[in-house]
């Protein structure tokens, strides 16, 4: 049967031509009109890549009522004939950003439209979400209020990422001095990448698209998770380095590399999953996990023992020529659910009661077709799940606190 791997993702056409089975949608065609005029235009079937007149203009109402409404059945109608396309169709993957009109607003409304169209499959979402610092938007904390609402409800685990936290990466170990959004996408690929690995390539222990929430997702609304990617090395710095397991899963965990700008140290992992690719074998990667099992600053829940998920993938990871990354023989991925995503998720919160308490530019969103109460409505989801990390973190610390006592003295 050949390598039938690529088609998980590619459908091979009557003429050997692969056609990527991704659907790309916009509310204003400007950046869909570089893919259709850019290097690899040939790649995608023109009707798959679909583009609206005018934008959302960074409201969420515009992408999720009025704009998006006129375009999401053209988009959900590709997506079905791509879903007719597949042999053993097991989910979709989502990428947007939440702190803009488009990503927040139709794509909260396509996730509500997959959840009714194709019920039981898994929906995995790449969110980018609006940055501490770096911002484009005043009512980012709006947008991604109003969104995360959706994919606490549609989605089966969100990756969060942040614009920031990706820029100190780049210039931290790639010394960019100032990252574009080209140089913050190829790291993104690197992750999505070796996340997909599995679904893609043979490996020693190969995991699939529900086999992650099986192992990441202890309770259904805590699915928001952390990631981050090693090694991340200048192809000039990759000559002097001899990157081993061991030091690469050490990496991994350093708050530094983390995709979302948090700190795991405030934290406790409820779950982690190590996906590693190129040169690896499980004697390594045993003795990798055993070291950092021993360091205080990783904490686990105490109802989940140490659980380390690791998968190994002989395909060697890949880089974009004449990228920013240099070509490594091994590299790893971590994806971890950690309560210390809530702070994330309390700072932006608290944006937006700022804003709010002053429904400063609700008169926006409101002027197209939305409740007031859906604010609240939002908001109030989101404070309970800052409350369920709470809860979940400190499930066991009432017990502990008197053995630790006797332990010091």
């Amino acid at each position: 049967g050949g390598d039938d791997s690529f088609s998980t993702f590619f459908n091979e056409t009557g003429n050997g031509k692969h056609v990527p089975r991704a659907v790309y949608v916009d509310l204003e065609p400007t950046v869909c009109d570089e893919v259709r005029a850019g290097a690899y235009r040939q790649l995608y079937h023109p009707e798959q890549i679909i583009s609206g007149k005018e934008d959302a203009a960074n409201n969420y109402a515009r992408g999720h009522y009025t704009i998006g409404k006129e375009i999401v059945d053209d988009v959900l109608d590709r997506i079905r004939k791509l879903a007719d396309n597949c042999t053993g169709l097991q989910g979709f993957l989502v990428f947007h950003a939440t702190g803009g009109g488009t990503g927040s607003g139709l794509g909260s409304l396509l996730l509500e439209r997959l959840s009714v169209d194709y019920g039981r499959k898994s929906k995995l979402s790449f969110a980018v979400s609006p940055s501490p610092e770096v911002s484009t938007a005043v009512v980012e904390p709006y947008n991604y209020v109003l969104s995360t609402h959706a994919l606490l409800e549609h989605t089966d685990c969100t990756f969060c990422l942040d614009n920031e936290a990706l820029y100190d990466v780049c210039r931290k170990n790639l010394d960019i001095d100032r990252p574009t959004y080209t140089n913050l996408n190829r790291l993104i690929a690197q992750v999505i990448s070796s996340l997909t690995a599995s679904l893609r390539f043979d490996g020693a222990l190969n995991v699939d698209v529900t086999e992650f929430q099986t192992n990441l997702v202890p309770y259904p609304r805590i699915h928001f998770m952390l990631t981050s990617y090693a090694p991340i090395i200048s192809s000039e710095k990759a000559f002097h380095e001899q990157l081993s397991v061991a030091e690469i899963t050490a990496s991994v965990f350093e708050p530094g590399g983390m995709m979302t700008r948090c700190d795991p140290r405030h934290g406790k992992y409820m779950a982690c999953c190590l996906m590693y690719r190129g040169d690896v074998v499980p004697k390594d990667v045993n003795a990798a996990v055993a070291t950092i099992k021993t360091k205080r600053t990783i904490q686990f829940v105490d109802w989940c023992p140490t659980g380390f998920k690791c998968g190994i993938n002989y395909q060697p990871p890949t880089v974009v020529p004449g990228g920013d990354l240099a070509k490594v023989q091994r590299a790893v991925c971590m994806v971890a659910n950690t309560t210390a995503v809530a702070e994330a998720l309390s700072r932006i919160d608290h944006k937006f009661d700022l804003m709010y308490a002053k429904r400063a530019f609700v008169h926006w969103y409101v002027g197209e077709g939305m409740e007031e109460g859906e604010f609240a409505e939002a908001r109030e989801d989101l404070a309970a799940l800052e409350k369920d990390y709470e809860e979940v973190g400190a499930e066991a610390a009432e017990d502990d606190i008197d053995d630790e006592i006797e332990e010091e003295y």
